[in-house]
């Protein structure tokens, strides 16, 4: 087995752990790892291994976060749907994408995601507008008794959703980096129930982007459905105790931890690209 190949099973925990505590998915840290670790591979290789992994983060991190309460199900599914057909023509367009024109596009999103999160802190749950007409109200109960009440624009939150099914799974990175920023400072979500509602949402649309990819050939058995199943066997754990980590952290942490994470890959990728 290559020496490259040892450092999947760790490096699949580590992504299931802190995808799943800022309810990411963990696949913009699982890319550019990847990039690295194989330079020869197409974009098309890379993404549909992420993504595939990602599906399978997103399914057992959604489990841990279904027991505690936090997943707002009524609007999952209907964002879920959303990205569905966006993520099915990410999947078929890059396939269009040189590995260099993949890197810089993939590692400008990162930066300029990184410096909105960092630049704008998340609002407080104060700042739900709920009293204004025409907007979708949600009040829910997660499983320690705390009652979590907000309001938005179903319009805004289904078009932000099929953009998000189309840049993660064009890019590979699940869609939860720009899923939950959405989700907490357009859309007025608690911290904790995006994070939750995020993951249920990636679990959808990862499926759908990875169907597409195993079609094309891209995750037919072989040495790249080798590295997806290693990389899987360490983020379902890895996302169990990702779930426990966000119920002891606050909001507004777990927000300025994705936009650390963001930067500090955006620009290591921009630096390797050629």
């Amino acid at each position: 087995m290559p020496i490259a190949s040892w450092v999947l099973l760790p490096l699949g925990f580590v992504v299931g752990t802190y995808g799943t505590l800022i309810g990411a998915g963990g696949g913009f840290v699982l890319v550019p790892v990847l990039l690295l670790l194989y330079p020869e591979e197409r974009p098309a290789t890379i993404t549909a291994i992420s993504l595939a992994v990602v599906c399978c983060n997103a399914l057992s991190g959604s489990i841990a976060y279904a027991r505690e309460r936090r997943i707002d199900y009524r609007s999952s599914f209907l964002f879920a749907a959303a990205t569905v057909p966006g993520a099915v023509i990410g999947a078929l367009v890059v396939n269009a994408l040189p590995r260099g024109t993949f890197d810089l596009i993939f590692g400008l999103t990162l930066v300029v995601l990184a410096l909105f999160i960092i630049l704008r802190p998340a609002p407080s749950p104060t700042a739900s507008p709920l009293a204004q007409v025409g907007l979708m109200r949600r009040v829910l109960i997660d499983a320690h008794g705390v009652r979590h009440e907000f309001a938005f624009s179903l319009p805004l939150g289904l078009a932000l959703s099929l953009v998000v099914g189309f840049v993660s799974s064009l890019l590979g990175i699940g869609g939860g980096i720009i899923h939950v920023p959405a989700l907490v400072q357009l859309l007025h979500f608690p911290v904790h129930l995006a994070t939750a509602t995020s993951h249920f949402i990636l679990a959808v649309m990862a499926f759908a982007g990875s169907v597409v990819h195993f079609l094309n050939g891209e995750l037919h058995p072989g040495s790249r459905l080798g590295r997806t199943v290693l990389l899987a066997l360490g983020v379902v754990p890895g996302a169990q105790l990702g779930a426990r980590l966000s119920r002891r952290l606050g909001g507004s942490l777990i927000i300025r931890l994705l936009g650390v994470a963001l930067l500090a890959v955006g620009v290591r990728l921009l630096l390797t690209v050629r």
